[in-house]
């Protein structure tokens, strides 16, 4: 049986966020199986396929080292990624089912477009103990899934060095639990990009992660409505990576546009 290592909202090898994409089963492994792989794999998400009767169908999981998780972006990018350039299967719209509902992956002109629902979030107070954790006072504070940190600008979100113990303790009114934070500003004039952001996850299991597809389900109609447009252009600013995420509001759905590139390609043992 064979993985690929794909990076996802990547601009070239080693950038964006690297995921593990197991080829696709008849029959879902043991759930003990699967989080004992995606913890020897050690990366971020591993993702888990399951064929269906339909080839343009796929039932889709997904285990960080610590756990299986509701929705990612970045695994699901890296899974139709695999279908089409790896195994040939198909050139049109790949849906996967999930426990966030339908995910539609199309081919577009520069990488994929993904269909997700949108978490619009809402307006909420700061958390106690939420700026001590980040080391800096937030402008604003969102909450939909994960909790949102707006500050003052792009220096400051790059030069974050929270306490992810502390981040781990603080949900607010965040509806996926504690322990998920997204820090986000606008971008320097003149950049390429219109926002830059990070995104904390000790509490999936996860420090920091590179490029996250659920957190701009959340920060893509947040900014869509402060730039009043619908698309948006986002730099997840992980140190030493980065990952480029391109969000389209279209009404209760959001479009995440990516690139994703292959890296390595393995044959499990086991």
């Amino acid at each position: 049986m064979r993985q690929w290592t794909v990076d996802a909202f990547a601009s070239a090898p080693f950038k964006g966020n690297p995921a593990c994409v197991v080829e696709p089963f008849d029959d879902w492994p043991a759930d003990a199986w699967m989080l004992a792989l995606a913890r020897e794999n050690n990366q971020a998400e591993t993702a888990y396929l399951r064929r269906t009767a339909d080839p343009d169908r796929y039932d889709l999981r997904w285990f960080t080292p610590g756990m299986e998780v509701p929705l990612c972006g970045h695994a699901t990018l890296a899974s139709a990624h695999v279908l089409i350039e790896e195994l040939g299967v198909t050139a049109g719209p790949v849906t996967f089912a999930s426990r966030s509902g339908p995910l539609i992956v199309t081919r577009a002109a520069a990488g994929y477009e993904m269909d997700f629902p949108a978490d619009p979030p809402k307006r909420t107070p700061a958390p106690a103990g939420l700026a001590e954790a980040i080391g800096v006072e937030p402008v604003e504070v969102w909450a939909g899934a994960y909790l949102v940190a707006v500050v003052a600008d792009e220096a400051t979100v790059r030069d974050l060095s929270p306490d992810i113990a502390a981040v781990h303790q603080i949900a607010g009114e965040a509806t996926g639990g504690r322990g998920n934070l997204v820090v986000a500003a606008l971008a320097d004039p003149g950049s390429a990009y219109d926002v830059v952001d990070r995104f904390f996850a000790p509490g999936s299991g996860v420090a920091e992660d590179p490029a996250t597809g659920s957190a701009h389900c959340i920060v893509g109609p947040l900014y869509a409505d402060k730039l009043g447009r619908p698309t948006v252009r986002f730099l997840q600013a992980f140190p030493g990576r980065g990952g480029e995420i391109e969000t389209e509001v279209r009404g209760d759905r959001v479009l995440l546009r990516g690139r994703a590139l292959t890296t390595v390609e393995s044959r499990l043992r086991v």
